[in-house]
């Protein structure tokens, strides 16, 4: 008895927890996702009606006897009757539900694929298994990229423009917005506006190879003076590394393979096939999420970044354990 309690008691509070957290569609922190959760509710609601209406008819089947009739094929004409009108009440009933729901959708879905004016935009582009973000300005002097974290400042309308360099993703933050999909060749929109400030997880939902399920990233809404701030750093080059151990990073950095796929703004590596460097040590992760960024996490990704996430495209450091110490310096440097 003890037993069967504690395991529901685990069932219950399990599921509970599902549904709240940093990402989590039921746990809406901001207009668009709100909407998504009304939806949801309401389909919940209705076909929650549905099934118990149908268990308590199953029930009253099970449990009601009837007398064994002395000619069990002998037909009832009233009773036939009453049985048909009630099937077609049942069945014209379905189709007003499922009318209802295709209305409640449309009108769900035209508000949340409106086009009011954004307060800024940003371009995100999917890659095998990482997120190139793109934030684009007026003045070119101010465009910067990042990789992996999207900041944003709260109750402001921002306008993410979708890309992918590769195969389908799907860029979703369940606090703050529904899916939408990365297509070869298109470039669809989603609108992000964060009610609150907090960090958001964002993951990519639509199966994309190997390390799919590795391939998160994370949504910094912030005030929009504290976001300001963050983008003056961001626009800002890499600074010149200060103590001999990071200047003998930089100088692995440049004269390794580390600049044919990495930019560090700043230095003569320019390459565009990995993720910005500039500031990577202003981050709070790597590896698009998989652990959070440190000394030590970073170390072990540069040398052996196939234990860390097998099938990732980046090869292994092939460093000495001086020259190893003096990169990561140097990168964890770069604020």
């Amino acid at each position: 008895m003890a037993t069967g309690r504690a395991f529901l008691i685990s069932a219950v509070s399990l599921s509970l927890a599902a549904c709240s957290g940093r990402q989590s569609s039921l746990d809406p922190q901001g207009p668009y996702a709100q909407q998504i959760a009304n939806l949801f509710w309401a389909f919940l609601a209705v076909c929650a009606l549905i099934w118990l209406a149908v268990c308590v008819v199953l029930s009253i089947a099970v449990i009601r006897r009837r007398a064994a009739r002395p000619q069990p094929l002998e037909l009832a004409p009233a009773r036939e009757r009453m049985m048909g009108q009630l099937v077609l009440s049942l069945g014209g009933g379905t189709g007003v539900i499922v009318i209802a729901f295709a209305l409640i959708s449309y009108v769900a879905q035209r508000n949340l694929w409106a086009e009011p004016n954004s307060g800024m935009t940003l371009r995100v582009v999917g890659h095998q298994w990482w997120w190139e973000v793109l934030y684009d300005d007026p003045q070119p002097a101010r465009n910067f990229i990042t990789a992996n974290e999207i900041h944003i400042p709260v109750n402001t309308l921002v306008r993410v423009r979708l890309e992918t360099r590769d195969v389908i993703h799907s860029f979703w933050v369940p606090s703050l917005a529904g899916k939408m999909d990365q297509i070869s060749g298109h470039i669809n929109e989603q609108l992000l506006l964060a009610a609150r400030p907090g960090i958001y997880r964002g993951q990519c939902a639509e199966f994309c190879g190997q390390e799919h399920a590795k391939m998160a990233f994370s949504v910094v809404a912030s005030s929009p003076e504290e976001f300001d701030a963050w983008r003056d750093g961001q626009i800002r080059a890499a600074a010149p590394p200060e103590g001999p151990e990071r200047r003998r990073g930089r100088h692995v950095f440049e004269s390794h393979s580390c600049l044919v796929c990495h930019t560090i703004r700043g230095t003569i590596a320019g390459g565009k096939f990995g993720p910005d460097l500039t500031h990577l040590a202003s981050r709070r992760s790597i590896a698009a999420g998989t652990a959070p960024l440190t000394a030590g996490h970073l170390g072990g990704w540069i040398a052996d970044p196939q234990h860390l996430k097998p099938g990732t495209q980046m090869p292994p450091g092939d460093l000495g354990g001086a020259d190893l110490s003096a990169l990561v310096a140097y990168l964890m440097g770069l604020q």
